[in-house]
């Protein structure tokens, strides 16, 4: 699953790096969700891996923190491409004639770099809040990553602003991003279902379908994990539910987004026919 998802984020990353056709607005936020997903997921499975394979369960604290905090990063990123991507999404079908200078080139730099700029803050405030508490439990992390909630779990001293952080914070990054995700492809469906044909209706549902599948199964485990935890502390249920957004998600995005999308087809035959020639 680690090697899908690396190659399958790389050559999207690759294959719009060198054809200009994909040079666009949604390819621009579809490589930076490549990237994100890629990141995500070797923040993670590197560590897993090694663990099955030498049995080493130990991780120093600072290597923890900076685990935890580029989870948080790029977890965080990839939740606010999805709802710039959904915006792209709804611009280009429900305002095809302003989509040009409605998404110009400006604003959409913009865009991500207010995505990173957002999610390297939020990382760094729970990062710093976390490292000013004390720990003097167990130190036996209950998950296959160093997660933010497991370790809340360890500490010994008041951990109710960190707490109070990931509800308020938490919601802003996951409830709200699902909510307008949500709302732009309702908008999409109806705008459609007004002067469409049935072929053409059917490819729209089949597309928002799959695209609304793997966003639910990111935003519902995340939601799942961390705004509305279960009362219970189910150890498997929390690994399991971590899996999906942290592992399963970046797998299937290039497969979803990217892979199945005819001008990534079209850009993998120009420049395996420009190679060709070359050679």
């Amino acid at each position: 699953m680690y090697l899908t998802t690396v190659l399958g984020n790389l050559i999207i990353i690759i294959f719009i790096l060198l054809d200009s056709h994909l040079h666009t607005p949604m390819y621009l936020f579809l490589s930076n969700l490549s990237f994100s997903d890629f990141c995500l997921s070797s923040v993670t499975m590197p560590k897993l891996l090694q663990t099955m394979k030498n049995n080493d369960l130990s991780i120093p604290y600072e290597g923890c923190l900076t685990q935890m905090y580029f989870l948080i990063v790029f977890g965080g990123m990839e939740s606010f491409l999805l709802v710039v991507m959904a915006y792209d999404r709804y611009v280009a079908i429900c305002f095809p004639l302003h989509y040009t200078s409605i998404m110009s080139p400006k604003l959409c730099v913009c865009l991500v770099v207010l995505c990173w700029v957002l999610t390297i803050l939020y990382s760094m405030l729970h990062t710093l809040l976390l490292a000013r508490l004390s720990f003097c439990k167990d130190n036996v992390i209950h998950q296959f990553f160093c997660d933010i909630s497991a370790l809340l779990k360890l500490a010994c001293s008041d951990i109710y602003i960190n707490e109070l952080m990931i509800f308020i914070l938490g919601g802003l990054f996951s409830v709200i991003p699902f909510l307008l995700i949500l709302m732009s492809y309702i908008k999409i469906v109806c705008s459609i279902l007004k002067v469409s044909s049935a072929r053409v209706i059917h490819k729209v549902f089949s597309t928002c379908g799959s695209h609304l599948s793997v966003v639910s199964l990111f935003y519902g485990t995340l939601i799942g994990l961390y705004i509305f935890p279960s009362a219970n502390n189910d150890t498997a249920k929390d690994t399991a539910m971590a899996m999906m957004y942290t592992v399963v998600t970046p797998m299937l995005n290039p497969f979803i987004y990217s892979l199945r999308n005819r001008d990534m087809k079209e850009a993998l035959i120009r420049v395996l026919c420009k190679k060709k020639i070359s050679l």
